[in-house]
């Protein structure tokens, strides 16, 4: 919270700013209530294992929006400027959360595509149309040989959106990497092949646009430490990207638990030229992990509270917290950046 206070107290001296939330969020599961042949989403149809009808959908809506609006909201007083999103099947849902009562006055525009992953959950990227404005956006294929049985595996793509943040230009890749289904080591390879094609990705960015800002985030399914997440900062000698949440998983800080122990796959990396920026700043980057969003339960006491299924619908909100950094813009007087 200093980093905070000195800009505030650096705006109040006459300097004009703003303070604004970059959000990332595993949502769980945010399906419709619709059967489609090309996914594996039969659970989650009203006559599937999960009963997913479309007012459990309404309620899921209701649960995300709640989050997403309160993100960052003590320190800037909104809700997030962007907000990367993964485990959501499609624009359907996407406009349920945007059009929700408690985002809809944020005016958020949205960008999405279909991947090949086989039980249709994708990532996507929404953004305040009055803040950011895209130039470009796709949707990278991340080629994976089960080892096994020789055949093609389905995954996720990687979002790439590049556009401007007032003057800066800024791109963002969204990404929710491979599972550790079937061990953390056996399934190793294939985030390791995520994190050859992300940090190409960001080498070629940087070599068209060297000034040009990037925001990588989401679920990686490994921990700061891990050699995938390491790989993509780059090379020692020139590093490309910096992780401020190394040292929160240092000492214990998690986004998600399993067996009384705490992950932080859900992460935010900045390309290395934002701590050369004395007018775009990251003021604070945490875990948001209030009260509300953990679970009742004691014997998971702490953990997320994700979706639970009643008689009378669903409650609780997701297996992962959300991740934000708070950004500084100081529109006129240079400003030494600060970055925690």
């Amino acid at each position: 919270m200093k980093y905070l206070f000195l800009f505030l107290w650096g705006v109040c001296l006459g300097q004009k700013g703003q303070v604004h939330t970059i959000c990332f969020y595993n949502v769980e599961n945010f399906f419709d209530a619709k059967n489609h042949p090309t996914h594996f989403d039969d659970d989650y149809t009203p006559k599937g294992r999960m009963n997913w009808t479309k007012n459990k959908v309404a309620q899921k809506s209701q649960q995300i929006a709640t989050v997403l609006a309160q993100v960052g909201q003590k320190e800037t007083q909104r809700a997030p400027l962007i907000i990367g999103l993964a485990e959501i099947e499609n624009k359907t849902v996407l406009r349920r959360i945007t059009q929700h009562k408690k985002l809809a006055p944020f005016a958020y525009g949205m960008i999405h595509f279909e991947s090949p992953d086989y039980r249709g959950i994708d990532v996507a990227l929404l953004y305040q149309k009055n803040h950011f404005i895209p130039e470009s956006k796709k949707a990278v294929r991340l080629d994976l040989i089960d080892p096994k049985t020789g055949r093609k595996r389905t995954t996720r793509d990687i979002l790439i959106v590049s556009g401007y943040l007032n003057q800066y230009r800024l791109s963002i890749l969204i990404n929710h990497w491979p599972s550790r289904r079937g061990g953390k080591i056996k399934s190793a390879p294939h985030r390791f092949k995520a994190a050859q094609l992300h940090l190409k990705l960001t080498d070629s960015l940087l070599r068209k646009y060297p000034k040009g800002k990037i925001i990588s985030m989401g679920d990686y399914n490994d921990n700061p430490t891990d050699k995938s997440v390491q790989w993509i900062k780059g090379k020692k000698d020139q590093y490309l990207l910096f992780n401020p949440m190394e040292a929160m998983a240092k000492k214990g800080i998690g986004s998600l638990a399993h067996n009384d122990r705490w992950f932080l796959f859900d992460q935010l990396l900045f390309s290395e030229n934002w701590k050369d920026e004395e007018n775009l700043l990251l003021l604070k980057t945490a875990v948001f992990n209030p009260k509300f969003l953990q679970t009742k339960r004691s014997n998971y006491q702490g953990y997320p509270y994700r979706t639970q299924h009643s008689a009378n619908g669903v409650d609780g909100y997701s297996d992962h917290f959300p991740v934000y950094t708070v950004l500084g813009l100081i529109t006129d007087k240079g400003h030494k950046a600060l970055v925690n």
